[in-house]
């Protein structure tokens, strides 16, 4: 069997489809809403956190079972309920319309799989298993999520600031990116293994040379 083509999916402000309203479902909207995505609920009923969802207006919910109509200007959808047969359904009827889908506990029926994933931010990390130990990706990312803080978010927005402003300031591509290739060295990754935020910080900062402005891309002078 082939090896799953890992990517991160941009869903912000996109059509997303959730068959079920227990916790499962609950935890996928959770997420579809993180990632920024509109939201629409099918189920007949809700658990009480996706009541309140509903009542604020973040998500859209139809009450009822599933139809193949739900899936209109849809582009992602996914099945948590706890009937098999409906779940495949939207399976079938997602691949005839060339929709991604998840079908929860279904490998066979999933065009995706939903990794375990480290959020810090912008920085995240993904662990999949393509489907066969979601035990196994839980367990591994619990590991990450003690080696891994907060402070690997502010470095990846600290970077991605400088990284916009030396696309805006340096319009050399070789220059850009070797200035971009120096701010992170082994001494940086040391002292925010170690929750040194600021020292970290003070160095990837003194690593951007000059721009042609005479001002480094984060603003420091």
């Amino acid at each position: 069997m082939a090896c799953c083509y890992p990517i991160a999916l941009k869903l912000e402000n996109r059509n997303c489809l959730v068959v079920g309203g227990g916790a499962v479902a609950e935890r996928k909207v959770l997420s579809l809403l993180r990632s920024g995505a509109k939201v629409k609920l099918v189920s007949r009923e809700v658990t009480p956190r996706l009541h309140r969802l509903i009542a604020e207006g973040r998500i859209c919910w139809r009450q009822g079972e599933y139809r193949p109509a739900d899936l209109a200007g849809v582009f992602l959808a996914i099945g948590a309920t706890s009937c098999p047969e409906t779940n495949r359904r939207l399976a079938r009827d997602c691949r005839e319309r060339n929709l991604l889908v998840n079908v929860v506990d279904d490998p066979e029926n999933c065009t995706f799989y939903v990794p375990a994933v480290v959020t810090r931010g912008s920085f995240q990390i993904a662990v999949s298993t393509g489907g066969k130990s979601p035990l196994l990706a839980r367990k591994i990312r619990e590991e990450l999520e003690k080696r891994y803080g907060p402070e690997y978010g502010e470095l990846t927005e600290l970077l991605g600031r400088i990284r916009e402003k030396a696309r805006r300031e340096i319009e050399d591509g070789h220059a850009r990116q070797e200035l971009l290739a120096g701010l992170v060295d082994e001494q940086v990754l040391k002292l925010v293994q170690k929750g040194l935020w600021a020292e970290a910080k003070e160095r990837v900062i003194n690593n951007v040379r000059p721009c042609r402005r005479g001002q480094s891309p984060d603003g420091a002078r």
